[in-house]
């Protein structure tokens, strides 16, 4: 009887994965790439869960010449050696929500097990002394080059990456540990550092001068992650499986997956590289849903949207220099290398004339998630009336019914309580854009026309709105500018119905006083030209 696939949800490690019956995707040729190129200090960010530590794990098992886990993988072809090394492997993923006497014990908690191991005495309580000794240590007791793999470098770190009085402290512990591993470059045949953030050298990697930082290079594109080759390739079965779940043909499918995973490019050119969490966990569940964003509340990232007074609408387009994103975090000017780092937006296009980069939001689960997230700010902070609200105004709007959509609206709006910086255009307008963003639709604001911008123009499968919003005003006029400036002809090659909406809010009742919504006309489209 053929024994059942296994999904590694939750599940990093390389051995208990080629052991067990998980799915594995073949990343092995980066690791023989990595092992062989010419430098022997990497560092990588990815956003969380997102295959790093799997990817450091079986660094691990590689350069303990663990040839029997990697039969049948690329690199079974390419390696002809499998040398051995001792490896110091160090987890920093527990090492948050700490104080720095508690960073310190628990660097202290990492270094004792391997002193153990060796038989090392501790000279001095110092970690970096005590990591300067354990890695001479090893290579005088084995005579082989030590490899040091550090995991998740910046997790003591991102919690307070945003303040100014404990980033600094904490950063002094971490960069006390990790100043030994120049000094000891004749003892080290490979170090690699994986990451969310990253922090600049001078800061964190004291005189580490010399790593290389692979994150946007094009040869590690799909080093973490799954491109859609990989999945046709290797997961055919895993696809049928989840088909027959949803009672959809693979095909389908695969669109899904596509539009709520998919859409990750960490360089540029890139291959669309699929969130590896939230796919797992597909597989596993045979449902599609938030499984990435719902496995960590963005708290710090909300405090900074706050903190740069980023407006939702944004967050998807994003022009910047590569240095303006794939930066040092404790430097940032804007909240774009957060955002991006993270991965709550990713390299969309790039402009190699100007060099300039285009970040956006990567797939439909990132966007619901984040616009979820961000609702409270424009809404109210009940949730649960906030989520019922907008899950009925998402089924009167795939109906085609936005009268009633607008009607449950202002009901709604009519019952929260007053908050400040409220009466103005621009809040509506960004409210409006999460809401519709929050149903998975296409929304985006002040869309240029030959004659003009359009305030919202929302997308859902069968219909195009224009909006145009005024405030205590009235819809006649919002629907007047419509007509004025002809804005339906910017959109008239669409392929959708062009229907015109215009709503006029009230700023004493705090919610919509009056709209008017028509169809546009086949002039108006041109079509009658």
């Amino acid at each position: 009887m053929e024994q059942q696939r296994l999904y590694p949800v939750g599940i990093q490690t390389f051995e208990k994965i080629r052991t067990g019956n998980y799915l594995y995707v073949d990343k092995t040729e980066y690791v023989y790439r990595m092992a062989r190129g010419a430098s022997k200090y990497l560092f990588l960010n990815r956003p969380r869960r997102f295959g790093k530590s799997l990817l450091t794990s079986t660094l691990h098992s590689y350069f303990e010449g663990r040839k029997d886990l990697f039969r049948g993988l690329a690199i079974d072809r390419l390696e002809t050696e499998w040398a051995e090394y001792p490896v110091l492997h160090f987890d920093m993923s527990l090492g948050k929500h700490m104080g720095w006497e508690q960073l310190e014990r628990y660097l202290s908690f990492q270094l004792a097990g391997y002193e153990e191991q060796y038989g090392l005495e501790v000279p001095m309580p110092d970690p970096n002394i005590r990591l300067t000794n354990l890695i001479r240590g090893v290579y005088g007791q084995t005579g082989h080059q030590v490899v040091v793999l550090i995991d998740e470098y910046d997790a003591p770190l991102l919690d307070v990456v945003h303040e100014e009085k404990d980033l600094p402290v904490l950063r002094n512990v971490m960069r006390n540990f990790y100043s030994p591993l120049k000094a000891c470059d004749p003892y080290l045949r490979f170090v690699f550092l994986t990451g969310i953030t990253k922090f600049s050298q001078l800061s964190i990697f004291s005189e580490l001068n010399n790593i290389q930082n692979i994150s946007m290079d094009e040869r590690y594109a799909a080093v973490c992650g799954i491109t859609e080759e990989e999945m046709r390739m290797q997961m055919g079965e895993d696809i049928e499986g989840l088909a027959r779940c949803l009672g959809t043909a693979s095909g389908t499918v695969m669109a899904k997956l596509k539009s709520y995973y998919d859409g990750y490019h960490f360089t540029s050119p890139s291959p669309d590289i699929y969130n590896p969490y939230s796919l797992m966990n597909a597989f596993e569940s045979g449902k599609l849903k938030s499984y990435w964003f719902g496995s960590g509340t963005p708290t710090y990232l909300i405090e900074m949207l706050r903190k740069f007074g980023t407006l939702p609408s944004e967050i998807d387009h994003i022009m910047a220099l590569s240095e303006e994103f794939d930066a040092p975090t404790e430097r940032m000017q804007s909240i774009t290398p957060l955002l991006y780092q993270s991965g709550y937006v990713t390299i969309k296009d790039y402009d190699a004339d100007m060099e300039l980069y285009t970040l956006g939001i990567p797939n439909r689960e990132v966007r619901v998630g984040l616009m979820r997230s961000l609702l409270p700010l424009y809404v109210m902070p009940d949730t649960q009336r906030t989520t019922t609200m907008v899950a009925f105004l998402s089924r009167d709007i795939l109906q085609g019914n936005m009268d009633a959509a607008l009607h449950r609206l202002q009901e709604f709006l009519g019952t929260v309580p007053y908050a400040d910086h409220t009466d103005y255009e621009g809040h509506y307008q960004q409210m409006l854009y999460v809401i519709f963003s929050l149903l998975g639709m296409y929304a985006d604001i002040e869309v240029r026309t030959p004659r003009g911008r359009v305030d919202l123009v929302v997308r859902t499968p069968d219909i195009l709105y224009l909006m145009e919003l005024k405030l205590d005003r009235s819809a006649e006029e919002a629907m007047g500018q419509i007509d004025l400036k002809n804005y339906p002809e910017r959109f008239a090659l669409c392929g959708l119905p062009v229907v015109k909406v215009g709503i006029n809010f009230d700023r004493e009742k705090r919610t919509l006083g009056d709209w008017k919504i028509e169809p546009a006309s086949p002039l108006q489209q041109g079509q009658g030209l």
